[in-house]
């Protein structure tokens, strides 16, 4: 059993009231959770501080309590720690109540606004393929080996990654990939982790609602390279402007990834179509089953980090073309009797739509309608909503605009400000359907044979929520139900 002292290494105490050689039971942030001989971390939170929760969790049972502040009334028996960040004293904390698992196996980070999930997945696959015991922390799921585990955050909680962590060491786990998003990165909960390396794979407009500025949102990225090791590797999409921005002032070993200017690892597109894409990466072609210009940077990021770990390139190329498209990102299929292309993809910011977008109009004949069904998240950052209304509606013939995941706000209004980033010469393409599933509904009745239908903005999510509750809601299983019902 763990004494208090046990997992304060690395953390900054300012004051210490009670004995640290007391042994406890477990380590909680959610005083909801506590119990008995339990230690608690009050966080200050975006809607509630923890520290209003040390009188609930010292009366379920908690022995000590980790705090900024100490409260007005301490309980005889009980230690209080004061510290100057309980966030980064969590992290730390963390990372020693599991044993510092993240020192016990090879991990690597990705950093980005998009494709984040695209590169992680894929070193997954690509290192089960070549044999190894490998682990995944995504947006999609957690895997330790062939075992899955769910997740609702990019980048989960301490606690719940150093869990993982520990789960993968336990099971021999040699590599693991994990996706670090800013907010994971701003409330310190990547914070402690031993890095091996990490990749950048873009930035454009997104979270401003949480970070306030871009430069803000860029500069947390960038703390992800600032805390690599000088035993570890950053990789940087060099073809992005904020790419070279983010390997300033690191210690790691820098290399870069590019289509168009010069770097270490290179790739050229010599075919791109709805079955896959044929690349020339490092001079050896290559034809993989994923689709459009922006893979093409993910796959030679999976490239690189490979490389960078130790894969023969030679190895790396085999399995690459034969890794599968990520669930909910470019998921494409196509009807049978009218030959009605679908493709159902996670975009949900400006350049991300985007970049979608361009890559179906790169590949279609032009000869047919491309129908976008598309909205934004409500409670999340309002500045994108009318730069995705100008983007859906400038680069598709129709456009059915609706809800995404309200939440809290009124979808109505949600729609009515990505309304009003549309041209008026476009302003004819649209048409406004708040459910989400007459809106699906809709774009299969507009289409007709050979058309090309995007439903944007959830991918691999399978709820919607409105109003607090979380409904079952999958794109990709309701357009095959409304396309069925049309008998296309």
């Amino acid at each position: 059993m763990k004494t208090l002292k046990d997992i304060l290494y690395k953390v900054s105490i300012e004051a210490v009231e009670g004995s640290t050689f007391q042994a406890f039971t477990d380590l909680h942030f959610d005083s909801r959770k506590v119990g008995l001989n339990d230690v608690f971390v009050a966080i200050r939170g975006t809607l509630s501080d923890g520290h209003d929760y040390i009188k609930k969790a010292v009366d379920q049972g908690a022995i000590a309590i980790v705090c900024e502040a100490f409260p007005d009334q301490k309980i005889n028996g009980i230690t209080y720690i004061k510290v100057r960040d309980t966030r980064e004293a969590l992290a730390y904390m963390a990372s020693n109540y599991y044993d510092n698992p993240s020192t016990h196996l090879k991990l690597v980070g990705v950093t980005g606004t998009n494709g984040k999930t695209t590169v992680t997945t894929l070193l997954y696959q690509l290192f089960a393929n070549l044999g190894y015991p490998v682990g995944l922390i995504s947006t999609v799921k957690i895997l330790v080996n062939d075992k899955e585990f769910p997740t609702n955050l990019t980048t989960p909680d301490s606690l719940t990654i150093n869990k993982y962590l520990k789960k993968m060491v336990d099971s021999g786990v040699e590599y693991a990939f994990m996706e670090v998003s800013s907010h994971g990165i701003d409330q310190k909960r990547s914070l402690g982790l031993d890095f091996d390396g990490a990749g950048f794979t873009n930035l454009s407009h997104d979270h401003l609602d949480y970070h306030e500025t871009f430069e803000t949102y860029r500069d947390v990225k960038k703390k992800l390279f600032d805390q690599l090791s000088k035993q570890a590797f950053a990789l940087t999409n060099i073809d992005d402007k904020n790419g070279a921005y983010m390997l300033q002032n690191s210690r790691a070993k820098k290399y870069s990834y590019a289509l168009k200017s010069f770097a270490d690892y290179k790739a050229k597109i010599l075919e791109n179509s709805f079955s896959g894409l044929q690349l020339k990466i490092n001079d050896q072609d290559l034809w993989t089953k994923v689709i459009g210009e922006f893979n093409a940077y993910n796959l030679l990021a999976v490239f690189g980090i490979a490389d960078l770990l130790g894969v023969e390139p030679i190895e790396s190329l085999k399995f690459l073309s034969e890794l599968e498209p990520v669930h909910g990102r470019f998921e494409h299929f196509r009807t049978n009797k009218e030959k009605v292309s679908v493709i159902v993809d996670y975009a949900h910011t400006p350049d991300a739509l985007k970049n979608v977008l361009q890559t179906i109009n790169s590949i279609r004949t032009k000869n047919e309608n491309l129908i976008t069904v598309v909205g934004c998240g409500g409670n999340r950052d309002k500045t994108k909503r009318p730069k995705m209304g100008k983007i859906a509606a400038q680069l598709s013939d129709h456009v059915i605009f609706t809800s995404d995941n309200p939440r809290d706000e009124d979808p109505k209004t949600i729609i009515e400000e990505i309304e009003a980033g549309v041209q008026p010469q476009n302003t004819s393409k649209t048409l406004s359907v708040i459910d989400r599933y007459d809106a699906i509904k809709t774009a299969c009745m507009l289409s007709k044979a050979n058309d090309i239908i995007l439903v944007a903005g959830k991918g691999h999510e399978t709820f919607q929520i409105i109003k607090g509750q979380k409904k079952d809601f999958d794109d990709m299983k309701i357009i095959k139900s409304c396309l069925k019902l049309l008998n296309k």
